[in-house]
């Protein structure tokens, strides 16, 4: 198809950044973000216009993460606000507006850029440091021994995001399975460097959210083919089932050639000789009395009716994403070879037993002593599980966190207040002119976050229908 324009070659152009260009894109943005903030906060509904699932959400990570934005400051603030989400999990909507105010106030002050970055630094180690002093009086030591601050931190969490669709006895409920899922993975015998284990959460949609629950070890779906089997395992003496990892594939598939060729004799099968190949691979596991085979991607279903003879049970079709928490529960290293197999790439489970929710099935491998949990976490629909999952990620990142850092800042707006009242008295003489730029600072963004925090509590707890934002730039 020949093309009716000639392709012109591409144009760079340079254009300066005008504050009219830079105020209208931020002030869009913060509108977007300010409106989904704080209890009363109202849901977005996003949609790339070309096609795809629409996201309805309040959360930052989600927000950014959909937004397609490309004015270059704009650019460089929702990445800063991303990172921030991705370290510590936790107040990514009032990061986004502190930036948006303070970039906005800045431009209306018309300081120098020297002048605004000393400013910047200034308020930023009088906060940092007043957060980290003794004498702060906003934030709250985190006793892990009492069980009511720890619930009270993960429900600030989960009320926070309306999208979950959660009343109070859920958000109870869902709170304290998300505190049990964060105790199972901490060690019982912590060394002077503990290592914390590995909460896998796994999708129930379309289930009620009081049917969630939290097991020990790993929970893995079971095919229907396997329903009608029994689970004939003859356990060892110590009571421990041998397990073998298998992280490729064992369907019998060849693998691709590339450019090379592949040369066979005259009278070979190649697919008998693979399979032979899988059977021998079968006899050796059959030799080390391996109880269970989990492989990552097929096994053969010719392999899988030789194993289920001698009474091996099969687990296929796992993924790559459970493979390291199945290494840490048992213990094992992950097998790679047909031909080779080390004796010490074995490990262990305590029982192999099968369990069903709502209207599926699924195998849970019992561990010996592991810091490995399933939370199998139920919600109406895909869209409120989807921001229910993104929530308990959050909580249980923050409670990984609060362990190096037992403390946690007063929300409703108390910090922020407090914050801003702290730099307002301060005693420290300062220049006129940069006394002044603090003063207007710290009244336009801390104490405007605090009131629209706090103005947002007061209102109507009636729910808002999803409001339909759009960047325009």
């Amino acid at each position: 198809m020949s093309r009716v324009k000639a392709k012109k070659p591409s144009l760079c152009t340079c254009e300066l950044l005008t504050k009219e260009i830079i105020s209208k894109s931020l002030s869009i943005l913060r509108a977007v973000v300010t409106s989904c903030y704080g209890p009363s906060g109202r849901l977005k509904q996003l949609h790339n216009g070309v096609g795809g699932s629409v996201c309805t959400t309040s959360s930052s990570s989600l927000l950014f993460s959909n937004l397609s934005v490309t004015h270059p400051i704009l650019k460089i603030l929702t990445t800063s606000v991303q990172n921030h989400v991705s370290r510590f999990s936790d107040c990514g909507l009032f990061t986004a507006i502190l930036c948006f105010n303070l970039v906005e106030h800045f431009q209306r002050l018309n300081l120098s850029t020297a002048t605004v970055i000393k400013i910047s630094k200034h308020l930023l180690s009088l906060c940092t440091d007043y957060l980290n002093s003794e004498s702060c009086g906003c934030r709250i030591s985190v006793d892990f021994s009492n069980m009511k601050t720890l619930l009270c931190l993960v429900q600030s969490i989960l009320t926070s995001k309306p999208a979950c669709l959660l009343n109070k006895k859920e958000t109870d409920h869902i709170s304290t399975l998300i505190l049990k899922a964060f105790l199972l993975t901490i060690p019982e015998k912590a060394k002077d460097h503990a290592v914390l284990g590995k909460s896998i959460i796994v999708p129930l949609k379309d289930e009620r959210v009081m049917n969630s629950a939290v097991l020990p070890g790993i929970v893995i779906e079971m095919p229907e083919v396997q329903l009608i089997r029994k689970f004939p395992i003859k356990k060892l003496p110590s009571d421990a089932l041998k397990v073998a990892l298998f992280c490729m594939s064992m369907s019998g598939d060849i693998s691709e050639p590339g450019e090379g060729t592949l040369v066979i004799s005259y009278g070979v099968s190649l697919e008998s000789a693979v399979l032979d190949q899988l059977l021998n691979l079968g006899n050796r596991l059959i030799t080390d009395h391996v109880d269970i085979v989990v492989c990552q991607k097929v096994i053969h279903p010719a392999l899988k009716q030789y194993f289920h003879q001698h009474h091996i049970i099969t687990i296929d079709r796992v993924g790559i994403s459970l493979m390291e928490p199945l290494c840490e529960m048992t213990g094992a290293q992950t097998i790679g070879s047909l031909s080779f197999i080390s004796p010490t790439s074995y490990g262990y489970v305590k029982d192999l037993c099968s369990t069903n929710f709502g209207s599926k099935h699924y195998f849970h491998l019992i561990p010996n002593d592991s810091t490995v949990c399933s939370l199998l976490l139920c919600n109406r629909n895909e869209t409120a599980w989807n921001e229910l999952k993104l929530a308990c990620q959050t909580a249980l990142h923050v409670l990984q966190l609060t362990i190096r850092k037992p403390l946690a800042l007063l929300g409703g707006g108390c910090t922020e207040t407090h914050l801003a009242s702290f730099i307002r008295h301060k005693p420290e003489k300062m220049c006129g002119q940069k006394r002044g730029c603090e003063e207007k600072l710290i009244q336009a963004q801390l104490s405007q976050s605090s009131a629209t925090e706090a103005a947002a509590t007061h209102k109507a707890s009636q729910p808002r229908p999803p409001e339909a934002s759009r960047l325009q730039e």
